[in-house]
């Protein structure tokens, strides 16, 4: 994954020497990889979903395409902002509010992490965890919104683009949300249908990603 992202970021920059680039790498990878470790110590079997859900044989099948095109969204837009920023200048963010944009990006980490802590269920593809004995989770976060690791996204592209010095960043940052939106009702309509009390659930808690507001 590294080296992923350091050649999406690094080559469409055409240099090394980019300091909001090794920033974004340095917290980005930094989080991952505490964030990994601590679910190998506290919960190895969420873990264990979190590598290997994509792609099980109960994914839905609708959520395969849409893994494929998130990550393809997801890519352009880490892709597009060191075009922008670096090699074509195009964007003019000032050093202060590329500072806030990091703050504002540590701050979505949090949600993941909530979200990872408070639901023992969260695979990354839309399927019902029958071998995992899959549950309704109302407490923690989930007792506020119903999504709170697509809610991290928000601050997550809002911080990145910032940090990353883009405003053009933010055009497909919000198409990458959109995706995710879409996602978050899709898969609703999944839980109704086949997780018992989930339609309970949904009547206790009302908004998907944004208290009074969505």
């Amino acid at each position: 994954m590294i080296v992923v992202f350091s050649l999406a970021i690094f080559l469409p920059a055409g240099t090394i020497q980019w300091r909001e680039g090794w920033t974004f790498l340095i917290l980005f990878f930094t989080f991952v990889m505490v964030f990994s470790l601590w679910l190998l110590r506290f919960n190895r079997d969420l873990l264990v979903e979190r590598m290997h859900g994509i792609g099980s044989e109960d994914q839905k099948t609708w959520d395969k395409v849409f893994v494929v095109v998130v990550f393809t969204v997801f890519f352009g837009w880490i892709v597009v902002m060191p075009f922008d920023a670096v090699r074509f200048h195009w964007s003019h963010v000032p050093v202060w509010l590329k500072g806030i944009g990091a703050f504002v990006l540590c701050g979505s980490f949090y949600f993941f992490y909530r979200a990872a802590r408070d639901n023992p269920y969260l695979s990354p593809a839309v399927r019902i965890q029958t071998d995992r004995g899959h549950k309704v989770v109302s407490t923690g976060a989930y007792g506020i919104v119903r999504h709170p690791m697509y809610a991290g996204v928000l601050p997550l592209v809002l911080g990145t683009s910032l940090l990353l010095g883009s405003w053009i960043g933010l055009v497909p940052g919000l198409l990458l949300m959109a995706l995710i939106a879409w996602r978050a009702v899709r898969e609703e309509r999944v839980l109704r249908e086949e997780l018992e009390g989930y339609d309970e659930y949904m009547q206790h808690v009302r908004y998907r990603l944004i208290p009074y507001v969505w």
